[in-house]
């Protein structure tokens, strides 16, 4: 493979080859790009430079007599270029504006209208993870008995919104029993997260006043014993997915079919899109660079949102490799920094 760097010339042979297959789905000639009018060059050189960028690795040539397409290589380049670009189409901007809610106090409710306004806007599947209850500091914690070994911890998070979760107790709890619990967490461990309460019992149970002692036991063992089972697990919420399924002509849609039922196992997924939560403003996954069945075909443009410095969970798109990466990747950066403000102000007027 040669190893030359891509010339200014070069880059822009790639990037109208990668955008005009993106809107066409076409491989493209060398004459199709001459009729462009936006390179001056032949189109003998213009035959050259493409023949070049395929021996790099960044084109191919699906048939002889054809013209070129992207190769993975190829479409990660031209992204490498459009993730320091900024800012978002004003149409984009003011959809957001309109629907995205100001105010709520269900925080579900607030991911799954992020996710479903990156579907609308992207006409590809909109996925958003929603952080693990055991993982977010809490204002104040309540437990609430529902029968003698169900519980529903009811979390209200420093960002004024309410978390839900049910939990399955090794011993039964008398509601008396929450209450002494859950008075001693307020008072001691206030923005703290559930999982650091748990380590700090095992630490103080011990020192704990006798009065405590056998809620708090109880408390550990549910704590315990929720943990260990993994309950609660991160959600993702998906909307979009007739999108995909719709643009039979990008997909093979067996792949498809099987990528739709790997969906259906959501765990799988999340832990898949959980690893790739980074600092990065906003990552792209092409293809062959996602490590799940099926996704060949389909790229992944994801980023994260949070509160203050915390990362609570991550969104994003998947769609087709032929996809107009120039706006979904501000559209994706544009919804993290809305969702995380909304988090963050709650309870006042969001203004971008």
């Amino acid at each position: 493979m040669i190893k030359s760097a891509l010339r200014d010339k070069d880059k822009i042979v790639l990037t109208l080859v990668i955008e005009s297959y993106v809107r066409h789905g076409r491989p493209v000639s060398s004459g199709s790009i001459s009729h462009m009018r936006r390179i001056s060059a032949s189109s003998a050189t213009l035959r050259n430079i493409m023949a070049k960028l395929e021996e790099m690795g960044f084109l191919s040539q699906p048939h002889t007599s054809a013209g070129r397409v992207p190769t993975d290589r190829g479409l990660r380049h031209y992204v490498g270029g459009l993730l320091a670009v900024k800012g978002l189409p004003e149409e984009r901007v003011s959809l957001i504006q309109e629907e995205f809610p100001n105010r709520t106090a269900d925080f579900d409710s607030l991911l799954i209208q992020a996710c479903r306004i990156l579907a609308d806007s992207s006409d590809n599947l909109g996925f958003v993870i929603s952080p693990h209850i055991f993982r977010i500091p809490f204002e104040h914690l309540r437990f609430i008995k529902i029968s003698d070994r169900r519980i529903l911890v009811i979390l209200v998070t420093p960002f004024h919104m309410v978390l839900t979760e049910t939990l399955e107790s090794p011993l039964p709890l008398t509601q008396a029993e929450l209450d002494r619990a859950s008075q001693h967490v307020n008072q001691n461990y206030r923005r703290k997260t559930i999982l650091s309460v748990h380590d700090a019992l095992l630490r103080e149970l011990p020192h704990h006043r006798v009065k405590y002692e056998d809620a708090l036991n109880k408390l550990l063992g549910l704590l315990r014993t929720s943990i260990a089972k993994g309950e609660g697990e991160n959600r993702i919420f998906l909307q979009g997915t007739s999108r995909l399924l719709g643009k039979a002509e990008l997909f093979d849609m067996d792949k498809l079919r099987s990528l739709f039922e790997n969906f259906e196992e959501k765990a799988a997924l999340v832990k898949l899109l959980s690893n790739f939560i980074s600092l990065d403003r906003v990552k792209v996954l092409i293809g062959s660079e996602v490590n799940f069945p099926n996704v060949q075909d389909c790229s992944l443009v994801l980023s994260h949102y949070g509160y203050s410095n915390q990362v609570l969970g991550s969104l994003g798109i998947i769609g087709p490799k032929r996809m107009p990466y120039e706006k979904i990747i501000p559209l994706v950066d544009r919804m993290a920094k809305r969702l995380s403000l909304a988090i963050t102000v709650f309870g006042r007027e969001v203004s971008l």
